[in-house]
């Protein structure tokens, strides 16, 4: 975990569809931050069209001391992306600062994504990874845990044993174990093109 960052607050910005779980991820991943010790975490969705399969986004903030400001961020330090095909029609990368850290849920290496732009980008495929554990309800494909260990893993920001915790704390005993072993999977294959500095 990096510690040259005390008095820094890293925005942390999730994109996603209605019924992905983007807000759950930024929950999930604030509470993973507390343990991992930051003193400053808060989470907070933000919906346009509320409904199942329409764009959303999410927000975490994470410091190493309180957080005096609850407005709404518009600079992210970094970007989760949990369906790529949304990079099509939003513009998932508005405010994403210089040298910032784009991470992708998909198939594709990270170069695929940087487009010569000034950015770093991780890629993982959550979606065949939760396929192939069995995290799948009514149908749908769940990528928002798998897509918490892309990010400890691209951005080193929290523990991947944190995280653990965290899911644990967010879900029954059964299911926790599942979502555990999807953010796990997920961190062991993620691709990074260059190593992110906050």
């Amino acid at each position: 975990m990096i510690e040259n960052y005390e008095k820094r607050v890293i925005n942390v910005t999730w994109h996603g569809r209605g019924g992905q779980g983007a807000v759950t991820a930024a929950m999930i991943l604030a509470n993973a931050a507390y343990l991992d010790g930051y003193e400053g975490v808060t989470a907070a969705p933000f919906f346009g069209v509320e409904r199942r399969g329409a764009p959303i986004t999410a927000t975490t903030r994470l410091s190493r001391v309180p957080i005096r400001s609850l407005s709404q961020t518009t600079k992210s330090d970094v970007i989760i992306v949990l369906d790529e095909r949304l990079i099509q029609t939003v513009d998932v990368m508005a405010g994403l600062r210089p040298q910032g850290l784009l991470i992708v849920n998909s198939s594709r290496s990270p170069e695929a994504f940087c487009n010569g732009e000034n950015l770093v980008v991780a890629t993982s495929d959550a979606n065949a990874i939760a396929r192939e554990i069995g995290l799948v309800v009514a149908g749908t494909v769940l990528i928002n845990t798998p897509m918490l260990g892309a990010f400890s893993r691209a951005s080193r920001l929290v523990t991947m044993k944190s995280l653990e915790r965290a899911i644990g704390d967010n879900f029954k005993k059964k299911a926790a174990v599942v979502n555990v072993q999807g953010a796990r999977r997920t961190y062991e294959v993620t691709k990074i093109g260059q190593t992110w500095q906050p």
